[in-house]
């Protein structure tokens, strides 16, 4: 760990870890610009870079791009992410009451502090999971990745049905091209362009970058007046008491952040919600009450470090913004999951490490600069669009120089908005699409092994475990609706 650090603070990685952070920040804090959008236009830029360099830019725009929403969500009610829209309960009432710098302040050291916690967490879990990963095999492996599947498309906003859908959307879309085990075309229609598949690139600038572009050419967003800070940022010493509510929010992100699907936004309300219950004054929580806004930002900002956990332990991805960066290590030749403790211990503890120091670089950012950061959002929407749509078309183009790249990131963002129209949520779609080859190369490995038996998995209790998770999180919606009903029946009986 200690030499982690020390190659993070080389002049080089310290450098693009301060430009990922305050890139973050800036897009973070313009609403309809995500964090997710910015790693996938700025991923073909990392090709050339040293894999731990390529790391800390993206982890620093991951870190900034979750905290840089409370900039808009405090001043405007609009969130500059979805982690942050929890935020606007009662970020807004305070600025709205004159007390904008207060709330703002707030945010930003809850976000610090969710951060250092989650991050303790990140440094103390990861080596020990990484360890207990490595007993397992293909089967484990399978159902793992089928499990991860199903609690995203499951828990992800919008119904089960349609969560499963864009999944399995997602996994279709990965079939096409060259069949690694049998070495022989599939769904190419008479295509060489297609014998490589659709690149992973295009794919997620088309859903997300695309897609954003195209809805706001459709609806253009009114920013309208925004009053910026004008004062520094208070924090008086009375706010230690506020530290067991912060302790709950981080450790609440943390674990929530662990499962896939869930995302900062649902930590978010539940860190909320919970502090509402256990509140006396539970009344004023949406009417500007300081809690709120703690509950919220350091939830949403420990999430990172919980999703990044299972993404560096066993190669899940806990969330789209994780399944890119699957994608960057893979670029880098680099598989994440256990055995990247042992082949490039420098690239997890350097995902480790930078995570770290990256809560530092935005407290830094934020605290001194917050005032002219909101004023971004005053930039023309059309110039800005115009902008991120150069870098949507170089970026694809750049990764095969084939223009047939370019075309499957102009269709994939149609499919994305299609998708959205219909109400089907882009992460399962997405993750479906990253982690459909892992789960193909995971079933066929294992059957091989077994002479094609599936009844192996019987004698492989933890991916029957797995099997059993996946199986309660598709009945736990029919299981608690019955609960409920029996509940009230019993309510109504004299």
């Amino acid at each position: 760990m200690i030499d982690a650090f020390l190659l993070l603070f080389a002049p080089t990685n310290l450098l693009f870890l301060f430009i990922g952070t305050s890139l973050g920040i800036v897009v973070g804090a313009i609403p309809g610009l995500t964090a997710t959008m910015l790693i996938a236009l700025t991923l073909p830029l990392t090709f050339n870079m040293e894999p731990v360099s390529a790391v800390t830019l993206l982890i620093g725009e991951y870190v900034g791009g979750i905290s840089g929403g409370l900039i808009m969500a405090i001043l405007l009610r609009m969130p500059g992410t979805p982690a942050s829209i929890v935020t606007t309960f009662d970020g807004y009432p305070m600025a709205q009451s004159g007390r904008a710098e207060r709330a703002l302040a707030l945010g930003i050291m809850a976000s610090v502090v969710g951060g250092i916690i989650s991050w303790g967490f990140l440094a103390g879990m990861s080596p020990a999971l990484a360890r207990f990963a490595l007993k397992f095999g293909p089967w484990e492996y399978f159902t793992l990745v089928l499990m991860a599947l199903v609690m995203l498309a499951v828990l992800s906003q919008g119904s089960i049905v349609k969560g499963l859908l864009g999944a399995a959307l997602g996994m279709a879309f990965a079939l096409p091209g060259i069949d690694n085990s049998i070495g022989q075309a599939r769904l190419t229609f008479g295509s060489d362009a297609m014998l490589s598949g659709f690149g992973l690139l295009p794919v997620l600038i088309g859903a997300f970058a695309i897609s954003q572009i195209l809805r706001d050419s459709a609806t253009p967003q009114n920013i309208g007046k925004m009053e910026l800070p004008k004062r520094h940022l208070p924090i008086y010493r009375r706010d230690i008491a506020y530290a067991p509510g912060l302790l709950r929010g981080s450790v609440i992100g943390t674990w929530i952040g662990l499962l896939p699907g869930i995302g900062g936004n649902i930590a978010a309300l539940v860190s909320y919600s919970t502090e509402k219950q256990i509140s006396r004054e539970p009344e004023k929580f949406g009417t500007g009450h300081e809690p709120g806004v703690i509950a919220a930002e350091s939830a949403n900002n420990a999430a990172i470090g919980g999703a990044l956990i299972p993404l560096i332990t066993m190669g899940i991805p806990g969330s789209v913004t994780e399944a890119i960066l699957i994608g960057a290590l893979t670029i880098h030749n680099l598989q994440p999951g256990p055995l990247l403790f042992q082949n490039a211990p420098e690239i997890a503890y350097g995902i480790i490490a930078a995570y770290l120091v990256a809560n530092v670089l935005m407290l830094m950012l934020m605290w001194g600069l917050v005032r002219y950061i909101a004023q971004i959002v005053r930039l023309p929407r059309s110039g800005l669009m115009a902008g991120i749509l150069v870098f949507c078309v170089t970026g694809s183009y750049a990764v095969n120089s084939s223009f047939t790249d370019v075309w499957v990131m102009i269709g994939f963002g149609v499919i994305g908005l299609g998708l959205e129209y219909c109400r089907v949520p882009l992460g399962p779609f997405v993750i479906g699409f990253v982690l459909s080859p892992i789960a193909e190369e995971q079933l066929r490995a294992s059957l091989m092994m077994s002479d094609g038996d599936f009844t192996e998995i019987l004698y492989r209790p933890y991916a029957l475990v797995f099997l059993a998770l996946a199986a309660l999180t598709v009945a736990w919606p029919a299981i608690a609706r019955r609960i409920g009903a029996r509940g009230a029946l019993r309510k109504d009986i004299p």
